[in-house]
Protein backbone atom coordinates (compact mmCIF):
# COMPACT_ATOMS: atom_id res chain seq x y z
CA UNK A 1 0.00 0.00 0.00
CA UNK A 2 1.53 3.48 -1.12
CA UNK A 3 1.50 6.13 1.65
CA UNK A 4 2.32 9.43 1.46
CA UNK A 5 3.66 12.00 4.24
CA UNK A 6 1.44 15.02 5.79
CA UNK A 7 3.10 18.01 6.90
CA UNK A 8 0.84 20.45 9.40
CA UNK A 9 0.70 23.81 8.73
CA UNK A 10 2.67 26.31 9.72
CA UNK A 11 0.07 28.38 11.43
CA UNK A 12 -0.42 24.57 13.04
CA UNK A 13 3.52 24.46 14.15
CA UNK A 14 3.48 27.89 15.72
CA UNK A 15 0.36 26.38 17.97
CA UNK A 16 2.41 23.25 19.10
CA UNK A 17 4.79 25.58 20.28
CA UNK A 18 2.83 28.06 21.66
CA UNK A 19 0.19 26.28 22.79
CA UNK A 20 -0.41 28.70 26.14
CA UNK A 21 -0.56 32.02 23.88
CA UNK A 22 -4.09 33.43 22.78
CA UNK A 23 -2.37 33.17 18.63
CA UNK A 24 -3.53 29.32 19.04
CA UNK A 25 -6.92 30.18 20.58
CA UNK A 26 -7.45 32.72 17.61
CA UNK A 27 -6.10 30.24 14.96
CA UNK A 28 -8.06 26.83 16.08
CA UNK A 29 -11.15 25.90 14.86
CA UNK A 30 -14.46 27.22 16.23
CA UNK A 31 -16.46 24.52 17.89
CA UNK A 32 -18.84 22.32 16.26
CA UNK A 33 -20.87 19.23 16.75
CA UNK A 34 -18.91 16.23 16.43
CA UNK A 35 -19.23 15.63 12.91
CA UNK A 36 -20.61 11.59 13.29
CA UNK A 37 -22.54 12.89 16.77
CA UNK A 38 -26.23 11.05 15.58
CA UNK A 39 -27.70 8.04 17.55
CA UNK A 40 -27.12 4.85 15.72
CA UNK A 41 -28.62 1.50 16.19
CA UNK A 42 -27.85 -1.79 14.51
CA UNK A 43 -29.96 -4.95 14.62
CA UNK A 44 -28.22 -8.40 13.84
CA UNK A 45 -30.83 -10.73 13.00
CA UNK A 46 -29.14 -14.29 11.75
CA UNK A 47 -31.11 -16.07 8.82
CA UNK A 48 -31.37 -19.30 10.01
CA UNK A 49 -31.94 -21.11 13.67
CA UNK A 50 -29.02 -22.33 15.46
CA UNK A 51 -29.51 -25.79 13.38
CA UNK A 52 -30.78 -29.33 13.49
CA UNK A 53 -34.36 -28.28 13.31
CA UNK A 54 -34.44 -25.60 15.76
CA UNK A 55 -35.58 -22.28 15.05
CA UNK A 56 -34.37 -20.50 18.35
CA UNK A 57 -31.54 -17.47 17.97
CA UNK A 58 -29.68 -14.48 19.84
CA UNK A 59 -30.35 -11.21 18.17
CA UNK A 60 -27.79 -8.49 18.69
CA UNK A 61 -28.56 -5.00 19.30
CA UNK A 62 -26.15 -2.32 18.92
CA UNK A 63 -26.38 1.22 20.25
CA UNK A 64 -23.63 3.87 19.87
CA UNK A 65 -23.97 7.95 20.39
CA UNK A 66 -20.21 9.30 18.93
CA UNK A 67 -19.59 11.65 20.84
CA UNK A 68 -21.92 11.44 23.63
CA UNK A 69 -21.02 12.83 27.10
CA UNK A 70 -23.14 11.28 29.96
CA UNK A 71 -26.13 9.65 29.73
CA UNK A 72 -29.64 9.82 27.25
CA UNK A 73 -32.53 8.19 27.75
CA UNK A 74 -32.65 5.25 25.04
CA UNK A 75 -36.07 3.76 24.09
CA UNK A 76 -36.41 0.83 21.73
CA UNK A 77 -38.87 -2.24 20.63
CA UNK A 78 -38.01 -5.12 18.91
CA UNK A 79 -40.90 -6.89 17.33
CA UNK A 80 -40.83 -10.48 15.62
CA UNK A 81 -43.33 -10.20 12.53
CA UNK A 82 -44.96 -12.90 11.07
CA UNK A 83 -45.38 -13.00 6.87
CA UNK A 84 -48.50 -12.02 7.22
CA UNK A 85 -48.04 -8.43 9.23
CA UNK A 86 -48.95 -9.56 12.56
CA UNK A 87 -46.50 -9.46 15.58
CA UNK A 88 -45.88 -12.45 16.97
CA UNK A 89 -43.70 -11.54 19.56
CA UNK A 90 -41.96 -8.53 21.17
CA UNK A 91 -39.29 -7.02 23.54
CA UNK A 92 -38.37 -3.39 24.97
CA UNK A 93 -35.45 -1.96 26.58
CA UNK A 94 -33.65 1.31 27.20
CA UNK A 95 -30.51 3.45 28.48
CA UNK A 96 -27.74 4.87 26.31
CA UNK A 97 -24.03 5.96 27.78
CA UNK A 98 -21.29 7.59 25.74
CA UNK A 99 -20.29 4.00 25.04
CA UNK A 100 -21.11 1.75 22.74
CA UNK A 101 -23.37 -1.02 23.54
CA UNK A 102 -24.74 -4.47 22.51
CA UNK A 103 -27.84 -5.75 23.46
CA UNK A 104 -28.40 -9.61 23.16
CA UNK A 105 -32.15 -10.57 23.06
CA UNK A 106 -32.91 -14.31 23.26
CA UNK A 107 -35.21 -16.21 20.93
CA UNK A 108 -35.99 -19.82 21.44
CA UNK A 109 -38.04 -20.51 18.62
CA UNK A 110 -41.20 -20.64 19.68
CA UNK A 111 -44.57 -18.34 20.61
CA UNK A 112 -46.44 -18.11 23.48
CA UNK A 113 -46.13 -18.49 27.19
CA UNK A 114 -44.47 -21.39 29.13
CA UNK A 115 -47.90 -22.86 29.58
CA UNK A 116 -48.89 -22.35 25.42
CA UNK A 117 -45.70 -22.74 23.64
CA UNK A 118 -45.89 -23.75 20.04
CA UNK A 119 -43.78 -23.66 17.15
CA UNK A 120 -44.56 -21.10 14.45
CA UNK A 121 -45.32 -21.67 10.91
CA UNK A 122 -42.92 -21.73 8.71
CA UNK A 123 -41.83 -18.63 6.35
CA UNK A 124 -39.96 -15.74 6.16
CA UNK A 125 -40.68 -13.38 9.37
CA UNK A 126 -39.30 -9.87 9.76
CA UNK A 127 -37.27 -8.67 13.05
CA UNK A 128 -38.08 -5.29 13.39
CA UNK A 129 -36.09 -2.68 15.79
CA UNK A 130 -37.43 0.46 16.36
CA UNK A 131 -34.68 3.00 18.67
CA UNK A 132 -35.37 6.44 19.96
CA UNK A 133 -32.83 8.54 21.51
CA UNK A 134 -34.10 11.85 22.67
CA UNK A 135 -35.69 13.13 19.43
CA UNK A 136 -33.71 10.93 17.23
CA UNK A 137 -35.62 8.01 15.58
CA UNK A 138 -34.33 4.78 13.55
CA UNK A 139 -35.42 1.82 12.35
CA UNK A 140 -34.25 -1.64 11.15
CA UNK A 141 -35.32 -4.68 10.07
CA UNK A 142 -34.23 -8.09 8.52
CA UNK A 143 -35.65 -11.07 7.10
CA UNK A 144 -35.62 -14.57 9.21
CA UNK A 145 -36.37 -18.06 8.10
CA UNK A 146 -38.37 -20.28 10.63
CA UNK A 147 -38.22 -23.59 9.62
CA UNK A 148 -38.58 -24.09 5.99
CA UNK A 149 -39.64 -21.64 3.84
CA UNK A 150 -41.28 -22.67 0.07
CA UNK A 151 -38.23 -21.71 -2.51
CA UNK A 152 -39.03 -19.35 -5.00
CA UNK A 153 -39.30 -20.57 -8.81
CA UNK A 154 -36.96 -18.41 -11.11
CA UNK A 155 -36.57 -18.00 -14.49
CA UNK A 156 -33.64 -19.11 -16.75
CA UNK A 157 -31.41 -16.36 -16.55
CA UNK A 158 -28.37 -15.68 -18.87
CA UNK A 159 -25.97 -13.47 -16.07
CA UNK A 160 -24.45 -10.33 -17.27
CA UNK A 161 -20.62 -10.52 -18.21
CA UNK A 162 -18.63 -8.25 -15.78
CA UNK A 163 -14.51 -7.50 -15.18
CA UNK A 164 -14.33 -10.53 -13.31
CA UNK A 165 -15.59 -14.30 -14.51
CA UNK A 166 -17.26 -16.02 -11.61
CA UNK A 167 -20.46 -15.61 -13.13
CA UNK A 168 -19.82 -15.66 -17.29
CA UNK A 169 -16.27 -14.56 -19.21
CA UNK A 170 -18.62 -13.61 -22.19
CA UNK A 171 -21.78 -12.17 -22.79
CA UNK A 172 -24.81 -15.07 -23.54
CA UNK A 173 -27.27 -15.33 -26.37
CA UNK A 174 -30.08 -13.65 -25.68
CA UNK A 175 -28.54 -12.06 -22.59
CA UNK A 176 -28.97 -8.11 -21.75
CA UNK A 177 -26.62 -6.11 -23.75
CA UNK A 178 -24.88 -5.21 -20.06
CA UNK A 179 -21.75 -5.20 -18.47
CA UNK A 180 -22.22 -5.65 -14.49
CA UNK A 181 -19.10 -3.44 -12.55
CA UNK A 182 -19.57 -3.64 -8.57
CA UNK A 183 -17.81 -0.87 -6.08
CA UNK A 184 -18.41 1.24 -2.80
CA UNK A 185 -19.33 4.42 -3.69
CA UNK A 186 -18.81 5.59 -0.43
CA UNK A 187 -15.41 5.84 1.53
CA UNK A 188 -13.34 8.74 2.88
CA UNK A 189 -9.39 8.87 3.11
CA UNK A 190 -6.62 11.07 5.09
CA UNK A 191 -8.03 14.63 3.04
CA UNK A 192 -10.87 14.57 5.60
CA UNK A 193 -11.72 12.01 8.43
CA UNK A 194 -11.03 8.80 7.01
CA UNK A 195 -7.69 6.71 5.94
CA UNK A 196 -6.68 5.15 9.32
CA UNK A 197 -4.35 2.69 9.71
CA UNK A 198 -6.21 -0.69 10.49
CA UNK A 199 -4.20 -1.22 13.76
CA UNK A 200 -5.10 2.22 15.21
CA UNK A 201 -8.33 2.55 13.87
CA UNK A 202 -11.38 3.01 16.32
CA UNK A 203 -13.55 5.72 14.67
CA UNK A 204 -13.47 8.72 12.32
CA UNK A 205 -9.96 10.70 12.35
CA UNK A 206 -8.76 13.70 13.16
CA UNK A 207 -8.92 15.75 9.88
CA UNK A 208 -5.92 15.33 7.50
CA UNK A 209 -3.90 13.46 10.26
CA UNK A 210 -4.19 9.29 9.03
CA UNK A 211 -1.27 8.27 6.79
CA UNK A 212 -3.38 7.04 4.14
CA UNK A 213 -4.65 9.01 0.92
CA UNK A 214 -7.12 8.25 -2.32
CA UNK A 215 -3.46 7.48 -3.72
CA UNK A 216 -3.75 4.42 -1.37
CA UNK A 217 -7.64 3.78 -1.38
CA UNK A 218 -7.93 3.65 -5.23
CA UNK A 219 -4.98 0.73 -5.46
CA UNK A 220 -6.06 -1.15 -2.52
CA UNK A 221 -10.16 -1.41 -3.62
CA UNK A 222 -8.50 -2.44 -7.27
CA UNK A 223 -6.51 -5.59 -5.39
CA UNK A 224 -9.09 -6.69 -3.13
CA UNK A 225 -11.43 -7.19 -6.16
CA UNK A 226 -13.32 -3.96 -6.76
CA UNK A 227 -14.70 -2.48 -10.18
CA UNK A 228 -14.74 1.30 -8.55
CA UNK A 229 -14.37 3.28 -5.43
CA UNK A 230 -15.78 6.48 -4.29
CA UNK A 231 -13.38 8.63 -2.17
CA UNK A 232 -16.31 10.74 -0.26
CA UNK A 233 -14.68 13.33 1.39
CA UNK A 234 -16.53 15.80 3.50
CA UNK A 235 -16.50 18.86 1.94
CA UNK A 236 -15.98 20.74 5.08
CA UNK A 237 -12.87 19.57 5.94
CA UNK A 238 -10.59 20.69 3.40
CA UNK A 239 -9.56 22.95 6.27
CA UNK A 240 -7.95 20.09 8.12
CA UNK A 241 -10.65 20.51 10.89
CA UNK A 242 -14.23 19.61 11.83
CA UNK A 243 -14.77 23.27 12.26
CA UNK A 244 -13.49 26.27 10.80
CA UNK A 245 -9.74 27.34 10.83
CA UNK A 246 -9.63 31.43 11.33
CA UNK A 247 -6.02 30.60 9.58
CA UNK A 248 -7.20 28.03 7.20
CA UNK A 249 -5.59 29.23 3.33
CA UNK A 250 -8.93 28.89 0.84
CA UNK A 251 -5.86 28.20 -2.17
CA UNK A 252 -4.74 25.32 -0.04
CA UNK A 253 -7.98 23.95 0.42
CA UNK A 254 -9.21 24.04 -3.44
CA UNK A 255 -5.76 22.61 -3.82
CA UNK A 256 -6.13 19.70 -2.12
CA UNK A 257 -9.70 19.01 -3.54
CA UNK A 258 -7.87 19.08 -7.22
CA UNK A 259 -5.54 17.02 -6.42
CA UNK A 260 -7.74 14.02 -5.31
CA UNK A 261 -9.15 14.88 -8.93
CA UNK A 262 -6.11 14.58 -10.46
CA UNK A 263 -5.34 11.04 -8.15
CA UNK A 264 -8.24 9.49 -9.32
CA UNK A 265 -7.20 10.86 -13.46
CA UNK A 266 -4.07 9.47 -13.44
CA UNK A 267 -5.23 6.15 -11.64
CA UNK A 268 -7.32 5.74 -13.70
CA UNK A 269 -5.45 6.78 -16.86
CA UNK A 270 -2.96 3.47 -15.57
CA UNK A 271 -5.71 1.30 -15.08
CA UNK A 272 -8.08 0.94 -17.54
CA UNK A 273 -10.17 -1.68 -16.05
CA UNK A 274 -11.15 0.09 -12.56
CA UNK A 275 -12.85 3.60 -11.92
CA UNK A 276 -11.09 5.75 -9.44
CA UNK A 277 -13.73 8.58 -8.18
CA UNK A 278 -13.32 11.83 -6.24
CA UNK A 279 -15.60 14.14 -5.19
CA UNK A 280 -17.19 15.38 -2.07
CA UNK A 281 -19.43 13.96 0.84
CA UNK A 282 -21.35 17.12 1.14
CA UNK A 283 -23.44 18.40 4.37
CA UNK A 284 -23.46 18.03 8.25
CA UNK A 285 -25.17 15.31 10.31
CA UNK A 286 -26.64 18.14 13.09
CA UNK A 287 -29.51 19.67 11.32
CA UNK A 288 -28.98 18.13 7.89
CA UNK A 289 -27.73 14.80 6.06
CA UNK A 290 -25.08 13.62 3.79
CA UNK A 291 -25.13 13.35 0.23
CA UNK A 292 -22.58 12.38 -2.30
CA UNK A 293 -21.73 14.06 -5.11
CA UNK A 294 -19.86 12.32 -8.00
CA UNK A 295 -19.33 14.56 -10.78
CA UNK A 296 -18.03 17.87 -9.46
CA UNK A 297 -14.61 19.50 -10.16
CA UNK A 298 -15.67 22.16 -8.22
CA UNK A 299 -15.52 22.06 -4.29
CA UNK A 300 -18.62 22.98 -2.45
CA UNK A 301 -18.82 24.95 0.92
CA UNK A 302 -19.92 27.59 3.22
CA UNK A 303 -17.09 28.01 5.74
CA UNK A 304 -14.81 31.12 5.66
CA UNK A 305 -11.39 31.61 7.42
CA UNK A 306 -11.30 34.85 9.58
CA UNK A 307 -10.48 37.19 6.70
CA UNK A 308 -14.05 36.25 5.03
CA UNK A 309 -12.35 34.13 2.38
CA UNK A 310 -14.53 31.07 1.20
CA UNK A 311 -13.04 27.57 2.09
CA UNK A 312 -14.30 26.13 -1.23
CA UNK A 313 -14.46 27.37 -5.21
CA UNK A 314 -18.47 27.64 -5.20
CA UNK A 315 -20.34 29.09 -1.89
CA UNK A 316 -23.51 26.49 -0.91
CA UNK A 317 -25.41 27.48 2.26
CA UNK A 318 -25.14 25.07 4.97
CA UNK A 319 -28.01 22.78 5.17
CA UNK A 320 -29.90 24.58 2.43
CA UNK A 321 -31.11 21.20 0.38
CA UNK A 322 -32.98 23.39 -1.88
CA UNK A 323 -30.72 25.60 -3.01
CA UNK A 324 -28.12 22.68 -3.42
CA UNK A 325 -30.68 20.76 -5.65
CA UNK A 326 -30.80 23.71 -7.88
CA UNK A 327 -27.48 24.22 -8.03
CA UNK A 328 -26.53 20.18 -8.80
CA UNK A 329 -29.26 20.27 -11.44
CA UNK A 330 -27.72 23.52 -13.07
CA UNK A 331 -24.25 21.87 -13.50
CA UNK A 332 -25.59 18.55 -14.57
CA UNK A 333 -24.30 16.62 -10.83
CA UNK A 334 -25.77 13.76 -9.62
CA UNK A 335 -25.99 12.49 -5.85
CA UNK A 336 -26.69 9.83 -3.20
CA UNK A 337 -28.39 10.23 -0.02
CA UNK A 338 -26.32 8.87 2.20
CA UNK A 339 -27.56 6.54 5.35
CA UNK A 340 -30.35 8.74 5.73
CA UNK A 341 -32.72 8.95 8.33
CA UNK A 342 -36.52 9.35 8.58
CA UNK A 343 -37.60 12.18 10.64
CA UNK A 344 -34.92 14.55 10.59
CA UNK A 345 -32.75 15.08 7.49
CA UNK A 346 -32.63 16.58 4.45
CA UNK A 347 -35.18 19.11 5.22
CA UNK A 348 -36.79 21.47 2.89
CA UNK A 349 -38.80 24.56 4.51
CA UNK A 350 -38.78 22.34 7.41
CA UNK A 351 -40.24 18.79 5.60
CA UNK A 352 -37.58 15.74 5.93
CA UNK A 353 -36.65 14.04 3.03
CA UNK A 354 -38.54 16.93 1.33
CA UNK A 355 -39.58 16.37 -3.01
CA UNK A 356 -38.63 18.78 -5.29
CA UNK A 357 -38.25 18.84 -8.86
CA UNK A 358 -34.68 19.35 -9.00
CA UNK A 359 -33.57 17.09 -6.67
CA UNK A 360 -35.83 14.68 -7.96
CA UNK A 361 -33.58 15.32 -11.18
CA UNK A 362 -30.25 14.79 -9.59
CA UNK A 363 -30.28 12.55 -6.64
CA UNK A 364 -29.96 9.30 -7.96
CA UNK A 365 -29.41 6.99 -5.31
CA UNK A 366 -30.41 5.93 -1.98
CA UNK A 367 -28.02 4.26 0.28
CA UNK A 368 -30.13 1.08 1.37
CA UNK A 369 -27.91 -0.63 3.58
CA UNK A 370 -24.59 -0.08 5.23
CA UNK A 371 -21.70 -1.50 6.89
CA UNK A 372 -20.19 -0.26 10.03
CA UNK A 373 -18.34 3.22 9.01
CA UNK A 374 -15.88 2.51 11.89
CA UNK A 375 -15.05 -0.88 10.47
CA UNK A 376 -11.17 -1.97 10.73
CA UNK A 377 -12.19 -5.40 9.87
CA UNK A 378 -10.70 -6.10 6.13
CA UNK A 379 -11.68 -10.13 5.72
CA UNK A 380 -15.36 -8.92 4.44
CA UNK A 381 -16.49 -10.00 7.96
CA UNK A 382 -17.75 -7.47 9.59
CA UNK A 383 -21.30 -7.70 11.27
CA UNK A 384 -22.05 -4.40 12.19
CA UNK A 385 -24.88 -3.30 9.42
CA UNK A 386 -27.80 -0.55 8.83
CA UNK A 387 -30.33 -0.44 6.61
CA UNK A 388 -32.08 2.69 5.56
CA UNK A 389 -34.81 0.79 3.56
CA UNK A 390 -37.65 2.69 5.47
CA UNK A 391 -36.10 6.32 4.80
CA UNK A 392 -35.48 4.97 0.77
CA UNK A 393 -39.22 3.94 0.71
CA UNK A 394 -40.12 7.48 2.24
CA UNK A 395 -38.00 9.34 -0.41
CA UNK A 396 -39.67 7.27 -3.32
CA UNK A 397 -43.18 7.90 -1.79
CA UNK A 398 -42.42 11.64 -1.99
CA UNK A 399 -41.63 11.32 -5.60
CA UNK A 400 -37.97 10.81 -5.84
CA UNK A 401 -36.96 8.32 -8.44
CA UNK A 402 -33.82 6.75 -6.89
CA UNK A 403 -32.41 3.92 -6.99
CA UNK A 404 -30.82 1.45 -4.02
CA UNK A 405 -27.24 1.21 -3.48
CA UNK A 406 -25.33 -0.58 -0.87
CA UNK A 407 -21.56 0.94 0.57
CA UNK A 408 -19.09 0.82 3.15
CA UNK A 409 -18.26 4.56 3.96
CA UNK A 410 -15.02 3.23 5.04
CA UNK A 411 -13.00 5.59 7.44
CA UNK A 412 -10.08 3.21 7.99
CA UNK A 413 -8.14 2.11 5.26
CA UNK A 414 -9.98 -0.92 4.49
CA UNK A 415 -11.48 0.58 1.22
CA UNK A 416 -14.44 -2.12 0.11
CA UNK A 417 -12.77 -4.85 2.07
CA UNK A 418 -15.11 -4.50 5.53
CA UNK A 419 -17.99 -6.82 3.66
CA UNK A 420 -19.38 -8.54 0.81
CA UNK A 421 -22.02 -5.54 -0.21
CA UNK A 422 -21.05 -3.66 -3.36
CA UNK A 423 -23.25 -1.17 -5.66
CA UNK A 424 -24.00 -2.53 -9.16
CA UNK A 425 -24.25 -0.88 -12.62
CA UNK A 426 -24.63 -1.76 -16.05
CA UNK A 427 -22.91 -0.26 -18.90
CA UNK A 428 -23.71 -1.26 -22.40
CA UNK A 429 -21.43 -3.85 -23.76
CA UNK A 430 -18.29 -2.75 -25.04
CA UNK A 431 -18.79 0.96 -23.61
CA UNK A 432 -15.45 1.44 -21.33
CA UNK A 433 -15.79 2.06 -17.64
CA UNK A 434 -15.38 5.72 -17.09
CA UNK A 435 -16.68 8.42 -14.98
CA UNK A 436 -19.12 9.67 -17.95
CA UNK A 437 -20.73 5.89 -18.76
CA UNK A 438 -20.42 5.57 -15.22
CA UNK A 439 -22.77 8.83 -14.45
CA UNK A 440 -25.16 7.97 -17.56
CA UNK A 441 -25.93 4.29 -15.85
CA UNK A 442 -26.47 5.67 -12.36
CA UNK A 443 -28.56 8.37 -14.23
CA UNK A 444 -30.81 6.07 -16.00
CA UNK A 445 -30.94 3.65 -12.86
CA UNK A 446 -29.48 0.85 -14.14
CA UNK A 447 -28.19 0.03 -10.51
CA UNK A 448 -28.91 -2.80 -8.01
CA UNK A 449 -27.52 -3.36 -4.27
CA UNK A 450 -25.99 -6.42 -3.04
CA UNK A 451 -24.90 -7.94 -0.12
CA UNK A 452 -23.01 -10.58 -2.35
CA UNK A 453 -20.79 -9.47 -4.47
CA UNK A 454 -20.98 -12.64 -6.53
CA UNK A 455 -24.95 -12.03 -7.11
CA UNK A 456 -26.89 -10.29 -9.96
CA UNK A 457 -30.72 -9.08 -9.55
CA UNK A 458 -32.37 -7.89 -13.00
CA UNK A 459 -36.17 -6.67 -12.61
CA UNK A 460 -37.82 -5.91 -15.51
CA UNK A 461 -41.57 -4.93 -16.55
CA UNK A 462 -43.17 -5.45 -19.98
CA UNK A 463 -39.44 -5.93 -20.83
CA UNK A 464 -38.37 -2.43 -19.88
CA UNK A 465 -35.08 -2.99 -17.48
CA UNK A 466 -35.26 -1.43 -13.90
CA UNK A 467 -34.70 2.01 -13.81
CA UNK A 468 -36.56 2.84 -16.76
CA UNK A 469 -39.78 5.02 -16.65
CA UNK A 470 -42.26 3.98 -19.14
CA UNK A 471 -46.39 4.59 -19.99
CA UNK A 472 -47.95 1.57 -19.64
CA UNK A 473 -51.87 0.62 -21.15
CA UNK A 474 -53.05 -3.11 -19.84
CA UNK A 475 -51.47 -6.03 -18.03
CA UNK A 476 -48.03 -5.64 -16.59
CA UNK A 477 -45.94 -8.38 -16.58
CA UNK A 478 -42.96 -8.53 -13.72
CA UNK A 479 -40.17 -10.46 -13.71
CA UNK A 480 -37.60 -11.37 -11.64
CA UNK A 481 -33.46 -13.10 -12.52
CA UNK A 482 -31.12 -13.91 -10.25
CA UNK A 483 -27.87 -15.56 -10.62
CA UNK A 484 -24.85 -16.25 -7.96
CA UNK A 485 -21.43 -17.45 -8.75
CA UNK A 486 -21.09 -19.58 -5.77
CA UNK A 487 -23.55 -21.31 -5.32
CA UNK A 488 -26.10 -19.42 -3.49
CA UNK A 489 -29.97 -19.52 -3.97
CA UNK A 490 -33.10 -17.37 -3.81
CA UNK A 491 -34.83 -18.41 -0.85
CA UNK A 492 -37.42 -15.48 -0.57
CA UNK A 493 -38.53 -13.21 -2.89
CA UNK A 494 -40.95 -9.89 -2.92
CA UNK A 495 -42.08 -7.37 -5.82
CA UNK A 496 -42.64 -4.37 -3.49
CA UNK A 497 -45.07 -1.54 -4.81
CA UNK A 498 -45.90 1.86 -4.09
CA UNK A 499 -47.20 5.25 -5.50
CA UNK A 500 -44.82 8.36 -6.09
CA UNK A 501 -45.91 11.65 -4.80
CA UNK A 502 -48.61 9.84 -2.50
CA UNK A 503 -46.38 9.96 0.37
CA UNK A 504 -47.37 7.22 1.90
CA UNK A 505 -46.76 3.46 2.67
CA UNK A 506 -44.58 1.06 0.13
CA UNK A 507 -45.87 -2.50 0.37
CA UNK A 508 -45.61 -6.31 -0.48
CA UNK A 509 -47.19 -6.91 -3.91
CA UNK A 510 -46.56 -10.47 -4.27
CA UNK A 511 -43.53 -13.19 -3.03
CA UNK A 512 -43.51 -14.60 -6.80
CA UNK A 513 -41.00 -14.19 -9.40
CA UNK A 514 -43.12 -13.78 -12.11
CA UNK A 515 -46.37 -11.56 -11.59
CA UNK A 516 -48.82 -10.44 -13.94
CA UNK A 517 -50.62 -7.36 -12.60
CA UNK A 518 -52.90 -4.83 -13.98
CA UNK A 519 -52.63 -1.09 -11.73
CA UNK A 520 -55.25 1.17 -11.45
CA UNK A 521 -54.64 4.45 -13.32
CA UNK A 522 -52.17 6.57 -12.20
CA UNK A 523 -48.34 6.33 -11.17
CA UNK A 524 -46.66 3.54 -9.77
CA UNK A 525 -43.23 2.14 -9.03
CA UNK A 526 -42.07 -1.56 -8.23
CA UNK A 527 -38.59 -2.94 -6.99
CA UNK A 528 -37.33 -6.02 -5.71
CA UNK A 529 -36.14 -7.27 -2.70
CA UNK A 530 -34.41 -10.49 -2.58
CA UNK A 531 -32.99 -12.41 0.19
CA UNK A 532 -30.56 -15.43 -0.62
CA UNK A 533 -30.39 -18.88 1.13
CA UNK A 534 -27.47 -17.32 3.64
CA UNK A 535 -29.77 -14.30 4.36
CA UNK A 536 -27.93 -11.77 2.37
CA UNK A 537 -30.47 -9.50 0.38
CA UNK A 538 -30.42 -7.82 -3.25
CA UNK A 539 -32.38 -4.68 -3.96
CA UNK A 540 -33.55 -3.87 -8.09
CA UNK A 541 -33.78 -0.11 -9.14
CA UNK A 542 -37.21 0.73 -9.22
CA UNK A 543 -39.40 0.64 -12.36
CA UNK A 544 -41.64 3.89 -12.90
CA UNK A 545 -45.09 3.13 -14.37
CA UNK A 546 -47.26 5.34 -15.60
CA UNK A 547 -50.89 3.34 -16.34
CA UNK A 548 -53.07 4.96 -18.42
CA UNK A 549 -56.66 4.06 -18.50
CA UNK A 550 -58.10 1.32 -21.17
CA UNK A 551 -59.20 2.92 -24.52
CA UNK A 552 -62.62 2.81 -24.89
CA UNK A 553 -64.06 0.43 -27.87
Amino acid sequence: MKTSSLSPSPAWSRCLILAAASFCKLAAAVPVPHEHQEFEAMLDAPYHGEGRGLDARTFTLSFDYPGLRGHRKLRWHLALVAPGGREVARWQGGTLSGRPVDVPVRWPGRLGNRLANRRPAPGVYRVRLRAAAGSEEVEQSWDIAVGSPPVPALPAFAPLPGRHTVLQAAPAAGALPYTVYYGNLHSQTRDSDGGGALDDCRGAQDPQTAPFGPDAAFPYARAHGLDMLMVSEHNHMYDGSDGTRADADPAAARALYQAGLQTARDFNEQHRDFLALYGMEWGVISNGGHLNIFNSDQLLGWERNGKGELLADTATARSDYGALYTLMRKQGWIGQFNHPSLNDQFKVDGVPLAYTADGDETMALCEVMNTSAFSANDKEAETRRSNFEAACNKLLEAGYHVAFSSNQDNHCANWGASYTNRTAVLVPNGEPLTRDSFVAAVRARRVFATMDKESQLVFTANGHLMGERFDNRGALQLSVQFANGAGRRAAAIAIMEGVPGRNGAVSQLTLDASSTVTPAPGQHFYYVKLTQDDGKVLWSAPVWVNQLAEEQP
